[in-house]
């Protein structure tokens, strides 16, 4: 019985997310495991602060949900195309979402990036990793992309 029967692998189609893709494929490959793709929007809380009028911002979060799914089936045909993966958007505070997610589906391990895009996102998706670690009740594997 293999240890890693389901992986959870959070991107944010940065080239960050194209290192870790390449990792967890091998191992799924090596255990033959599940992947679950997931990306996390950023949920409307989290655009309150650009003062956007409220009437615009389920149009706004629904549009990049949408964006977003059109993206993630790209990016699992191409990076993961001989092992069983789905890819998943969902929205809310990254963190949360993807120990939840691990949680709901089952996953033995969450492999991430430490760091996404540059700049801001960079920062958030550093704080992300770790807030993972932090919480997660399932191993998590944190690569740093070169």
């Amino acid at each position: 019985m293999s240890m890693f029967k389901r992986i959870l692998c959070p991107v944010d189609f940065s080239e960050a997310s194209t290192a870790i893709a390449k990792t967890t494929r091998e191992f799924a490959l090596k255990f033959d495991a599940d992947v679950l793709v997931v990306y996390v929007a950023p949920s409307m809380i989290q655009y309150e602060i650009f003062d956007l009028p409220a009437a615009s911002l389920p149009q706004l979060v629904g549009d990049i949900v949408s964006g977003a799914e059109k993206t993630m089936t790209d990016f699992v045909a191409k990076h993961f195309p001989d092992v069983r993966a789905t890819g998943k958007v969902v929205s809310g505070d990254a963190a949360e979402a993807i120990v939840n997610l691990s949680q709901a589906e089952n996953a033995d391990i969450i492999i991430m990036a430490t760091h996404g895009r540059q700049g801001l996102n960079r920062l958030l998706f550093g704080s992300v990793a770790e807030k993972v670690v932090k919480t997660s009740p399932v191993p998590v594997m944190t690569l740093r992309p070169q």
